[in-house]
């Protein structure tokens, strides 16, 4: 039975033998987790993203999978982005940031199915330091002492309620700038930037800002 296993495992044609692989995905998963935890330390606390982070775990591996199963097929290579093609995001990417860490996830799985674990280890080193220094600085230098505020509305109450809403944010917030408008989905999402306040009363601020909103489905997210 044994000896029937063993040349089974031998007659499958693949290019990356099983030692090979486990050390890839499980460096992968490693890395995985570590963008996890980056994400949880230096991110997760503003409480405005999507949710994308759930997805490292699982992603991480499998995208080396993916890319180990490829890398010497040419006509499977070129039919990735078609593979890849029914992969939908059901809630849109809220803040810039994420993209940053959904491309370090990516960039450790095809370093990890490429063997170039030292280039990998070196950037996850890079990017810890430069978001430790980002997150120390934002809180020392007026330069980074400002917050985020995103405002998600639905397209048909937004038209009476732009004008009320831009004055209320203005008389509670100070240095309030739009940064960003979109629509989506029939919804307006808004990202403003403003300077921050020490002990400011936020759950007040969401409060009075659902009133004023009235019967509108409004989404708030204070970052």
């Amino acid at each position: 039975m044994l000896d029937e296993l063993t040349k089974l495992m031998e007659s499958l044609q693949t290019p990356v033998g099983p030692w090979e692989a486990v050390i890839a995905i499980g460096f992968s998963l490693v890395a995985s987790v570590v963008t996890y935890l980056m994400y949880q330390l230096f991110y997760g606390s503003r409480h405005i993203g999507a949710g994308v982070h759930r997805t490292f775990i699982l992603g991480g591996p499998a995208i080396t999978a993916l890319f180990l199963g490829i890398q010497t097929s040419i006509p499977l290579g070129l039919g990735l982005l078609g593979a890849l093609s029914f992969v939908r995001f059901r809630t849109p990417v809220k803040d810039p940031a994420e993209i940053g860490f959904l491309l370090l996830l990516i960039a450790s799985s095809i370093g990890a199915a490429t063997n170039n674990f030292i280039v990998t280890a070196i950037l996850f080193v890079i990017a810890f330091l430069s978001l430790g220094m980002q997150w120390l600085a934002r809180n020392r230098f007026t330069l980074f002492g400002r917050s985020h505020l995103m405002i998600s509305v639905d397209q048909p109450s937004f038209q009476t309620l732009e004008t009320r809403l831009s004055a209320f944010l203005e008389e509670r917030l100070r240095g309030l700038r739009l940064e960003t408008m979109s629509v989506l989905d029939d919804r307006v999402n808004l990202h403003y930037q403003h300077r921050r306040q020490t002990r400011f009363d936020w759950t007040a601020f969401t409060n009075e800002l659902k009133q004023l909103a009235g019967p509108a489905k409004l989404e708030v997210f204070i970052g």
